[in-house]
């Protein structure tokens, strides 16, 4: 299914462009790892419980808690390993070919239909065959995908950004719409980063 362009799509909220203003996906982990630290010093370990359902990893409880801690978790939520894995990519510092978590992708789409390539290039050919479709990373892998996946990640598909990143987040990698579009997918709520309920 195409994505909805028949009228000028509405536009997610707009960033700042200074360089000095923070990244809105890593200001949001941050205000996370904040109250998750608070949390757990109250006895509310939610934090943990999001980190172990969306990574599937499990941590050893230390002694005490620290930010630290909670920043790893934060990260895990969104589908990264680590904070610095989150910080980097997020942040627009990745070098072609580092791994890119699993932050584009969610358990819920596992059974739609989706266009797989460990190769950039044979993926920037598919997307070109597919139109109505957008190319996302993986890891070290890429995929394309239509309007299903990006609602089973809690991203609008009618936004511009879609349009104004070409269709490639790869390529598109730390600009301004890429940022928007990263900011849209850490707010998405939590159902969203989950596998779908029966």
């Amino acid at each position: 299914m195409p994505f909805p362009f028949s009228s000028p799509p509405p536009r997610l909220p707009a960033e700042p462009a200074s360089a000095l203003v923070p990244n809105a996906s890593i200001t949001e982990l941050k205000t996370r790892a904040r109250i998750g630290l608070h949390a757990l010093r109250a006895g509310d370990a939610s934090i943990v419980a999001r980190a172990r359902a969306v990574s599937g990893q499990r941590c050893a409880m230390p002694l005490a808690w620290r930010l630290g801690h909670c920043l790893a978790f934060a990260a895990q939520g969104v589908g990264f390993r680590s904070w610095d894995q989150a910080r980097q990519v997020l942040g627009g510092h990745a070098d072609a070919g580092h791994d890119a978590g699993t932050f584009w992708h969610a358990p819920r789409c596992e059974s739609l239909v989706n266009h797989w390539f460990a190769n950039l290039a044979a993926a920037r050919d598919g997307l070109a065959t597919l139109p109505g479709h957008v190319l996302l990373p993986y890891r070290r892998q890429f995929v394309v995908v239509n309007s299903h996946y990006l609602e089973a990640l809690g991203v609008p598909a009618e936004v511009s950004d879609w349009h104004e990143a070409d269709r490639d987040l790869v390529a598109a990698y730390g600009t301004a719409p890429w940022r928007r579009l990263c900011a849209a997918r850490t707010r998405a709520p939590l159902e969203n980063w989950l596998p779908a309920t029966t």
